[in-house]
């Protein structure tokens, strides 16, 4: 059964330290979340880091791999199931707004902080990518560049550019954390690494690929696993 590439994402991140490493530095950036607007919210591991029990959690989540996910946690949040583009949010309608690793902040980042500046009443707090490398496949830093073809630029940079000195935010803090895959059977992550690059079925690359996860495989008492060092910058923008 091929795997599907969110849920590969969600699983690495469920078993890496991602949360227990960014989570604090937004908390200590903005202490008070209130109500809190969770914009691609994935599986939720970040927002229900920070939520505040006592407030509303609204999640705006596209893939229904990831809302089955937040369907499942107790007292989750409640899910508008589309595009940021598509979401029917009131204005100033929540404390905080929280974008992670969201696609829009790297692509259209000045339309994207707009849209977030009319729903948050006090905070907006984006996570980037920060790595010299790449952050689109998330094990892409295991392989060969010549086989990614990423752009290894930070994302941040990109994000910075974008926004122009006028929207600037009014923290940045990088974070280090690693990306933790566990892996029950490594040739059907390799088949579908490989399948994502387009490597056609006979392409000695494929092996290759295999050969080359199997050396930066890590065995421990868990059992198996792939890891990826990873930077995030936690941007803090405040409204209010």
């Amino acid at each position: 059964m091929p795997i599907d590439p969110l849920g590969l994402y969600a699983a690495g991140i469920d078993a890496s330290d991602y949360v227990a490493r960014v989570a604090p530095v937004v908390r200590r950036h903005v202490p008070a979340i209130g109500d809190l607007l969770d914009l691609g919210a994935g599986g939720g591991q970040l927002g229900g880091a920070l939520r505040d029990p006592a407030a509303a959690w609204t999640a705006v989540e596209p893939a229904a791999v990831m809302r089955a996910r937040l369907a499942a946690i107790e007292n989750g949040p409640a899910v508008q199931p589309c595009d940021w583009q598509d979401a029917t949010l009131a204005e100033r309608g929540c404390d905080t707004v929280l974008a992670a690793n969201m696609p829009a902040t790297l692509t259209t980042p000045a339309d994207f902080l707009g849209r977030c500046r009319a729903w948050a009443r006090r905070t907006i707090v984006w996570i980037v990518p920060a790595q010299h490398g790449p952050r689109g496949l998330c094990l892409a830093a295991c392989l060969p560049p010549e086989w990614h073809g990423e752009d290894v630029t930070p994302g941040v940079d990109l994000v910075l550019a974008g926004l122009g000195p006028d929207r600037r935010p009014d923290v940045i803090e990088h974070v280090s954390w690693t990306f933790r895959l566990p892996v029950d059977d490594l040739g059907a992550v390799a088949t579908h690494l490989a399948d994502r690059l387009g490597f056609p079925p006979d392409d000695p690359r494929r092996p290759a690929l295999l050969a080359r996860l199997d050396e930066q495989l890590i065995h421990g008492p868990r059992g198996a696993r792939l890891q990826v060092e990873k930077v995030s910058a936690v941007l803090v923008w405040r409204v209010a």
